[in-house]
């Protein structure tokens, strides 16, 4: 589904979605890869993947998510509260994730392919999990925000996501994670047919 919006901080959410999921869609690639053929480059591919995630959704993306959607949905209505109490859980619940995933891919550096197997585990988790997750943004709080929340909400929301979503307050480390993203997507393996 399609979410049409006037709001650029919604604009940027789905581009945001989008680009993780590129990412994520890329893990999951170069997991298969792996079982095909071992190597360095593989999993330094995939440790700069988890690199991106945890630079940019677990300390940029969903913080904003909740300090400014997710609030001010709650002030306005409680119609998404349930919802809103699960992403949340999500929220922290994805940060274990990407540490399990941290710990699976080193545990693969240093044993090898006996330890793939986890580590594919631990990436189809995640890809499932985000992609559930993905979904309940878009298709539930995404819409209601744009019912329910005031124009007054909008700018604070537009400004605060159209701001530097720099985590270490300077344009160069912004600069190195678009440079990371673009990285990560020329180099990930192609999906097999």
């Amino acid at each position: 589904m399609e979410l049409v919006t006037r709001h650029s901080a919604i604009q940027v959410m789905l581009s945001e979605h989008r680009r993780l999921a590129s990412v994520v869609a890329g893990m999951t690639r170069m997991a298969d890869c792996m079982a095909r053929s071992a190597g360095a480059p593989a999993a330094m591919l995939l440790r700069a993947m988890l690199y991106y995630i945890q630079e940019f959704p677990e300390r940029i993306h969903h913080p904003k998510e909740e300090q400014y959607l997710f609030a001010r949905l709650r002030e306005r209505t409680g119609e998404c509260d349930a919802v809103l109490d699960e992403l949340g859980r999500q929220h922290e619940d994805g940060a274990r994730r990407v540490r399990a995933l941290e710990r699976a891919l080193t545990r693969y550096e240093l044993g090898g392919p006996a330890m793939l197997a986890a580590l594919r585990d631990e990436v189809n988790g995640y890809a499932g999990f985000y992609a559930n997750h993905r979904n309940l943004e878009e298709t539930v709080i995404l819409p209601a925000a744009q019912r329910c929340l005031t124009t007054a909400d909008w700018v604070e929301i537009d400004e605060a996501f159209g701001a530097n979503r720099d985590p270490f307050e300077t344009l160069e480390t912004e600069d190195d994670l678009d440079d990371l993203y673009t990285l990560i997507v020329q180099t990930m393996p192609e999906p097999q047919s």
